[in-house]
């Protein structure tokens, strides 16, 4: 029984590794532009400037322009695979 115990143990922790890994390793492909400064393979949250935000995505995922700091707030505009978007109030981007 110890054994068929441990290797289910086994088997579940495999499984469970096998999903997580996928999720979190996975970044945009391509180039994101935020007023003309590249990044390559883009993830997770980038400041905007102070002034107006404009976004260029090349990559092939959904760019979110958030209202607030930190990618906190609400989305503001949404800059699609390889469309531009242009937002006033935007002051940081989420790309996953």
């Amino acid at each position: 029984m110890r054994r068929i115990t441990t290797a289910f143990g086994a088997l579940a922790a495999a499984g469970m590794l096998a999903l997580a890994l996928p999720a979190s390793a996975h970044a945009a492909s391509g180039t994101l532009i935020l007023n003309g400064v590249e990044h390559d393979n883009p993830s997770g949250c980038y400041p905007g400037d102070p002034r107006s935000l404009h976004v260029d995505n090349e990559t092939d995922g959904p760019a979110y322009v958030m209202s607030s700091p930190n990618c906190t707030g609400s989305v503001v505009a949404v800059a699609a695979p390889g469309q531009d978007a242009v937002s006033e109030y935007g002051a940081s981007v989420y790309i996953r």
